[in-house]
């Protein structure tokens, strides 16, 4: 009838070389999976419901190619001159574009994408990575330790600071924004970044520790490059991007002028879940990770395995494995730092080093701010949980010689929250 020529784009003896290839899962509604997985490729591509009149062969070699079918699980391959070098948002317009509100299907995922080395030397990746993240901490042989002043939002630039002195003499490395902590009436940008910055003079000073501040800059693009500058101006190292509500195209901007300014980028990733919560439909944590890392960013929240966050080991192990394996396709793709966050407390400490090694950030909030002696007290149970581990004995042991851990575990034992 010429409506539909979908199977044109299905091609199980196909082999693809250097192409872009994307692993979807699919829940026909209606028709064959065969006939779901043409609609994917053909819309994601150079296809549409219909023949045409007129179909130059040239463009015919534009057609993306369903070539693996197994189940539910569908590989597609793109010629990569479908997409514009460095462009993560007409990437994403293309292969996570209109194909989601395809009636023909019921459910549909993105769940992982291959990217062949043609494709990847258009981005510079991470300006640091985890070595050059160590190497401005000074931190070589531990993971680094992070918290985010509780309650998230509330403080007046003064009570933040307060809170923040507390930690960082207390033994955290990182100060953190929460992701929707940014320039709120009750606590400006410019007046909490000058307070927090007076306070990690005063305790590198006191300790002799190299402090930082993941300073969330969020916003319009052209702001966060203002934010960005006070930063610099400020001899901090770090800004903090909410990358997915900021938009990819505002991380890649973000990327440019923090390389200009020296400052390493902090991923948060707010509102994955919107993405990523169901499992068969929307965009895994993993091709995100992936992305972010493709667009520079030095740190990535990852989930924890065990704290309050959805995820399940496995996935964070995963997704671990997307942030600190080496790319053959670029080696110049650095790694990137996994943060594991939410709902952490000294008592999990063990089972998050298990999953990550020592190249992890741990970002525990409530855990330190919760403690019964404190703030400070928190962060001190915190490092000794690290060591106990480092050392290769139980909390319990170390708990001997550490009243802020024996609270903690007092407190918290060794339960995930809910």
């Amino acid at each position: 009838m010429g409506f539909e020529w979908y199977l044109d784009f299905v091609d199980r003896d196909y082999e693809p070389s250097d192409e872009l290839i994307c692993v979807f899962r699919a829940e026909p509604d209606g028709i064959s999976m065969e006939e779901a997985a043409g609609r994917i490729a053909s819309e994601s591509s150079v296809g549409t419901w219909t023949t045409l009149s007129k179909l130059p062969e040239r463009i015919k070699r534009l057609m993306a190619r369903a070539f693996e079918i197994d189940g539910n699980v569908v590989k597609v391959a793109y010629p990569l001159d479908l997409f514009e070098e460095g462009n993560i948002p007409q990437l994403l317009s293309s292969v996570a574009g209109n194909i989601f509100g395809m009636r023909a299907l019921k459910s549909l995922r993105l769940e992982d994408i291959h990217f062949p080395s043609e494709y990847l030397k258009h981005f510079k990746g991470p300006q640091f990575g985890i070595e050059g993240v160590r190497e401005l901490l000074g931190i070589y042989d531990r993971p680094l330790t992070a918290t985010v002043p509780k309650p998230k939002v509330g403080y007046d630039e003064d009570e933040y600071a307060e809170v923040a002195y507390d930690a960082l003499s207390g033994g955290i490395d990182i100060l953190k924004d929460d992701e929707n902590l940014t320039s709120q009436p009750f606590i400006r940008f410019e007046k909490r970044l000058e307070n927090v910055m007076k306070v990690i003079e005063k305790v590198e000073a006191e300790t002799g520790e190299k402090k930082t501040y993941l300073c969330n800059i969020t916003a319009e693009t052209e702001e966060m490059r203002r934010r960005a500058e006070l930063i610099a101006d400020y001899g901090n190292e770090y800004a903090m991007v909410d990358i997915l509500t900021a938009g990819w195209g505002a991380v890649q901007t973000v990327r440019e002028f923090c390389e200009e300014l020296g400052l390493a980028i902090h991923a948060h990733r707010a509102m994955h879940g919107a993405f990523t919560r169901k499992d068969d439909h929307g965009i895994s944590l993993a091709v995100i990770t992936k992305l972010a890392r493709i667009a520079g960013v030095d740190n990535m929240h990852v989930g924890t395995g065990v704290g309050k966050m959805a995820g399940e080991a496995s996935e964070v192990e995963r997704l671990r494995e997307v942030c600190v394996s080496e790319w053959e396709e670029a080696k110049h793709i650095k790694r990137v730092f996994p943060v594991s966050s939410g709902g952490l407390h000294p008592g999990l400490i063990p089972d998050v080093m298990r999953l990550f090694g020592t190249d992890v950030i741990i970002q525990v909030g409530g855990g330190v701010h919760g403690h019964p002696g404190g703030t400070r007290a928190g962060a001190k149970a915190l490092r000794d949980s690290i060591d106990a581990v480092i050392e290769g004995i139980s909390l319990e042991e170390k708990a001997e010689r550490s009243k802020e851990l024996r609270e903690s575990l007092e407190k918290w034992g060794y339960v995930s929250p809910k």
